[in-house]
């Protein structure tokens, strides 16, 4: 379970089955077209070349990805998509960002909603928790052969504004959103192996849960990824 993002921990889980993978590539093939809109180019396009590396991790077909481009450039039709966010309240008033992207919002709403009700939660009008959060650019790092307080100074003297130790040994890396492909370049050019980028809701505080707590959320979240239009759920909750 992850303090801020659900699907990551997912992402880093080893034999996925193969229902869940096809789930996991239509909610990428959906991502991708969103960032193709800024342009097809991902060389050009640093949100793209973001989401197709997430898909890479999965080891999603180059077909797919290429059609997913494609529908986001307007080459290949499809139904119109859009980005939601929605907020609400978890197991003891946790603060829960949910952010995706849907063809039909009414639809989505209905569905979260529902998983909210069934698992001690409720779902928040516009503005009520995205406050306690900060829009970040988030660099991942899982292995490393440099004493940590090397790392957090190299990050930091590449521009980072904060860094976070998780209780599994990984390291984020905070950055402004407008920085994040600078302090990735820097910490790549000093040999740091990286295993993802991505702009993330960053939680000001982190609350910490009881065991109980913990897998009344975990259980909520599992609830609210089975819909196919939810790309990532952020939660205030420290590791």
């Amino acid at each position: 379970m992850s303090g801020h993002s659900h699907a990551k921990t997912v992402a880093h889980k080893k034999g996925i089955a193969a229902a869940q993978r096809s789930k996991i590539f239509s909610k990428m093939a959906s991502e991708i077209a969103i960032a193709a809109k800024g342009g097809g180019d991902p060389a050009s396009n640093s949100r793209l070349r973001m989401a197709i590396d997430r898909a890479h991790s999965f080891n999603m077909p180059t077909l797919n990805i290429e059609r997913a481009i494609k529908r986001g450039t307007g080459e290949e039709k499809g139904a119109a998509l859009e980005e939601i966010l929605f907020e609400g309240y978890g197991p003891n008033n946790i603060a829960i960002l949910i952010e995706g992207i849907s063809d039909n919002k009414n639809r989505t709403l209905g569905e979260i909603k529902q998983a909210f009700e069934k698992n001690k939660g409720k779902l928040a009008g516009e503005g009520a928790v995205r406050w306690m959060f900060d829009r970040r650019g988030t660099i991942t790092i899982l292995a490393y052969d440099k004493p940590k307080d090397e790392i957090e100074l190299l990050a930091i003297e590449a521009g980072a504004q904060d860094t976070y130790w998780k209780e599994d040994g990984a390291l984020e890396i905070y950055t402004d959103p407008t920085e994040l492909e600078k302090v990735k370049k820097a910490l790549e050019e000093q040999g740091i192996t990286l295993e993802s980028t991505s702009l993330d809701w960053i939680p000001k505080e982190r609350v910490l849960l009881s065991q109980a707590d913990i897998e009344s959320a975990e259980k909520l979240f599992l609830a609210l990824d089975e819909s196919d239009a939810v790309q990532e759920i952020y939660a205030n909750i420290k590791d």
